[in-house]
This record gives structure tokens, C-alpha cells and sequence, in this order.
């Protein structure tokens, strides 16, 4: 059982103070902390797990990302992958997901592959276009959305969440692509034991050359995605603070809301 999985290193957003960069094609990210996709930190998991349950099981990890992501490579090691590749060419700065999914088939296609494991979405753009696009430039099936996967029989049986709070179960068979929901697995503690244990495990550089493509194929040339223009959401009016004993508080309070129309 071959297990690739795609991960994405993003820009941590949670807490910055965003603004847009010149051009306004794109936020400023220079001060930015980067990390794993939240969403790849479940598919890592599975893999591991489906790895530890077949007997003969490979992982092995793809990440579209610059040298310095090079820490989340290792994180993935140490979390029970077998193998990792940062792939990246200074040609491919500016892609979108199809210049990606490009990029990432051209190199699987070489390797044996059974099962592609991606998250459903990445945190910093929330497109949710490469699993889709990376299956139809491999020729194989996939699904979004995945709570579960049972792999038996070289098929894969799996849940999608829809809509409403339902779900549906379905089966492919392999070779095949899962795009995973957060809340599938619980990812597993990583031990300063296991960072040690794979700290001098190679981890190989590939570009346009050794993938074989043409650099007008990648980045921004090779993108069908166009950004015309980003911008921060309109800042609103401020709330008022109301001050007071909590009797005079609830009397202004009571005040705002017929102001408002919320009460007669």
C-alpha cells in the first residue's frame, strides 16, 4: 500500500494584524509565521494509521513549498511518514491550485501511488481545488469531504459530509484520491524523541528539472486563476461602551435597542 500525501506549508493568520501588500494582489507575509495546513495535519494522521493497519505500508509526503518549509517536512517524518519531498523551483512562486495539481502529478505519476490523501481545504485561501484537479490529471477517482476511510479488498469505503448534518457512504476503488475533513482522527502527539529520531533523514529537493516540465506550466504562468485585486473587509462602527451603575447601563442599554427597532 502506497500512501502519497500532499501537504500545503501556509501563513498563520489567526492572530496578525493583516494588511495588503503592494499591487493589492496579496497580504504582506514577510512577518508572518508559516506552518502546516490544518486540515493536512489530519490526512498525515490517517495515512499513519491506514500505514500501521496493511501489511507492507509507505508514506510518503509532497509539499509544493520553499526550502524553509523544511521543519514541517520533518514534523511529517516524525509523525510515521517514510519519505518526504519539497518540491519547489523559484518558477513556481505566484501558482494557483491548477499550476499546483500540475506540478504534483507530473511527479506522482512516476512514483506507485494507491491512495492520495489531501485536506478538503487549506487555510490561507480556502479554494479547495487541488484534490479535485490533481485526481482528473491522474486519471483516478476522488471525494471530498471524508470523515472515514476503511481501505480492504484494493477498495476504499469511505463518508462524506453533505450538507444538513448528513452523510453519505460510498466506495472507489483504488488507485483513488481522499480529500479529508478535520474532526477524522485525532493527529497524534509528535515527542521531541521522535523529532531527534528524524532529524538526519534526507529529505530531497526536487525542481522543474528533475519533475521534468516546463517552466511556462508553472507558477504564475501555468495559473488559470487570476487575482485581480485583495482587500481587507470594511471596518464597521465602533461598539459603545455603556458605563454606569448597572441600573442606569440597563436603561441606556434598553434605550439603544428601541433605537434600533429590536424592542417597541
Amino acid at each position: 500500500m502506497n500512501i502519497i500525501v500532499c501537504m500545503k506549508w501556509t501563513p498563520d493568520t489567526s492572530e496578525a494584524d493583516l494588511t495588503v501588500a503592494g499591487g493589492a494582489k496579496d497580504i504582506k507575509k514577510d512577518d508572518l509565521d508559516y506552518d502546516m495546513n490544518d486540515w493536512d495535519r489530519f490526512a498525515i494522521e490517517e495515512a499513519v494509521q491506514i500505514k500501521e493497519k496493511v501489511e507492507g505500508g509507505k508514506v510518503t509526503v509532497l509539499s509544493l513549498a520553499p526550502e524553509e518549509s523544511e521543519e514541517m517536512l520533518r514534523e511529517c517524518l516524525a509523525r510515521g511518514a517514510d519519505e518526504a519531498f519539497q518540491i519547489w523551483s523559484d518558477e513556481m512562486d505566484g501558482g494557483d491550485g491548477y499550476a499546483t495539481a500540475t506540478v504534483l502529478s507530473q511527479f506522482i505519476k512516476s512514483r506507485p501511488h494507491d491512495l492520495i490523501l489531501t485536506g478538503t481545504l487549506a487555510e490561507d485561501d480556502g479554494a479547495g481545488q487541488l484534490g479535485g484537479m490533481l485526481a482528473a490529471m491522474l486519471n483516478i477517482p476522488s471525494a471530498t469531504l471524508v470523515s472515514k476511510i476503511e481501505i480492504q479488498d484494493k477498495k476504499a469505503s469511505f463518508i462524506r459530509e453533505l450538507e444538513g448534518g448528513l452523510y453519505e457512504s460510498m466506495e472507489m476503488d483504488l488507485p483513488c484520491l481522499v480529500a479529508v475533513a478535520t474532526g477524522l482522527n485525532e493527529p497524534r502527539f509528535v515527542s521531541i524523541r521522535a523529532v531527534r529520531k528524524v532529524a538526519s533523514i534526507d529529505i530531497p529537493a526536487v525542481g522543474i528539472e528533475e519533475i521534468g516540465i516546463e517552466a511556462d506550466k508553472v507558477g504564475e504562468s501555468g495559473a488559470r486563476l487570476v487575482i485581480e485585486n485583495v482587500a481587507l473587509p470594511p471596518e464597521g462602527v465602533g461598539a459603545e461602551i455603556i458605563k454606569g451603575k448597572p441600573i442606569e447601563a440597563a436603561a441606556r442599554l434598553a434605550e439603544i435597542l428601541k433605537e434600533k427597532g429590536a424592542i417597541g
